[in-house]
C-alpha cells in the first residue's frame, strides 16, 4: 500500500453511533453510514428521526428493534470514494455488540487494499474521538498504516463510562447477558444505578451507585484513574465528552464539573445526545463520560 497518501487521498468512514456533531463531520469530510431502527414494519435510518420523534413513536408503538446497516449501505460509500481514487479507512463501533463491523468487512471485500477496516471497540463519543484522531491525522498527511498504528494507541486510551438510570432497555435489547441477571434484580429492589463500560470492546459492569449523583461521582473517579496513567504528560487529556439521553441540563452541569475537575477547557468538551439506536438500548436518563488521555508521544492535534 502506498504510504505517501495524504489528506486528499484518505477518507474516513464510520457509522452513526459515533455521535459526532455535524460541524465536525462536515469539517473533516467524514462519511457516516446510518444504523437502522424499526417499529414493527416501519424502519428508519438513525438520524432520520429526531430524539423527540423517536420517543413519541416509542410511547405509541412500543420498544423498537435496532440493526446494523446493510452491506449495500457501506458498499455504496466505499465504491463512490474508491472510484474517485481515495483510500478508505472505515472505523466502526465495537464488533462484540453489533454486526456493523462484520457488515463493513463483507462490503469491503470487493475493494481489496483500497478499504481498510478498524474496530474501535467502543461506541458513541468513544468511537467518535477515534474517528476525529484518524481524520486529523489524514489531513496532516499521514498514511493509512500510520493512522491505524495511531488508532491502536488511541483505542487503548479511550475510556467510555456510562451510568444507567435503569437496566430495562439494556436487558430488553440483550446487550448485557453476561452480567444482567443478578444485577438487574439488585438494581430494581434497591434502586441502585449501574455503571457500565467497555473492556476490550465488551460491555462490562464497572460498579454501582445508590443514586445517579453518586454513580456519576464514582464514574468521574474512574475517569480520573485513566488520566492518572498519563500523569507524566503536561496536558493529560486529548478529548473529553459527555453523552446523554433526554438529560441535556444534567449533561451540561456534568460538563461544567468535568471542566473544573480536569482543568480542561469547557468549550472543548463535547456534549451530545446519543443517537436513537444507542438510546433505545441505554434508556432515558443514561449519562456517559468519554475520556481520552493524551499519549506521551507528540499529538497530531
Amino acid at each position: 500500500m502506498n504510504t505517501s497518501k495524504g489528506s486528499d487521498e484518505i477518507r474516513i468512514v464510520t457509522d452513526s453511533s459515533c455521535d459526532l456533531p455535524q460541524r465536525l463531520v462536515e469539517r473533516f469530510r467524514i462519511a457516516v453510514v446510518p444504523l437502522v431502527v424499526s417499529f414493527g414494519a416501519e424502519s428508519y435510518l438513525d438520524k432520520d428521526l429526531s430524539p423527540e420523534e423517536f420517543w413519541a413513536k416509542a410511547a405509541d408503538l412500543g420498544s423498537p428493534q435496532t440493526s446494523q446497516p446493510s452491506p449495500g449501505a457501506f458498499e455504496e460509500i466505499f465504491e463512490a470514494l474508491v472510484e474517485r481514487g481515495k483510500q478508505v479507512l472505515c472505523i466502526t463501533l465495537t464488533g462484540h455488540h453489533s454486526g456493523t463491523a462484520a457488515t463493513a468487512r463483507l462490503a469491503a471485500r470487493r475493494f481489496g487494499d483500497a478499504v481498510t477496516l478498524f474496530d474501535s471497540q467502543s461506541l458513541s463519543l468513544g468511537l467518535g474521538f477515534q474517528v476525529l484522531e484518524a481524520a486529523v491525522a489524514a489531513e496532516a498527511g499521514s498514511s493509512v498504516e500510520e493512522i491505524v498504528a495511531w488508532l491502536e494507541d488511541a483505542r487503548s486510551r479511550v475510556r467510555s463510562i456510562v451510568v444507567l438510570d435503569t437496566l430495562e432497555s439494556l436487558r430488553r435489547g440483550g446487550r448485557a447477558d453476561g452480567f444482567i441477571g443478578i444485577v438487574d434484580r439488585v438494581t430494581r429492589v434497591l434502586n441502585i444505578k449501574p455503571i457500565v463500560g467497555f473492556v476490550e470492546g465488551k460491555l462490562q459492569l464497572l460498579g454501582m451507585g445508590r443514586s445517579i449523583g453518586r454513580a456519576l461521582e464514582r464514574a468521574m473517579s474512574m475517569a480520573e484513574e485513566s488520566v492518572g496513567r498519563a500523569a507524566d504528560v503536561p496536558a493529560p487529556l486529548e478529548h473529553l465528552g459527555v453523552g446523554h439521553i433526554r438529560s441535556s441540563g444534567k449533561a451540561e452541569e456534568l460538563a461544567d464539573r468535568l471542566a473544573e475537575r480536569f482543568s480542561f477547557p469547557r468549550e472543548k468538551i463535547l456534549v451530545r445526545e446519543a443517537g436513537v439506536v444507542l438510546a433505545s438500548h441505554a434508556g432515558v436518563g443514561a449519562m456517559g463520560l468519554f475520556v481520552m488521555p493524551r499519549t506521551a508521544r507528540p499529538s497530531k492535534t
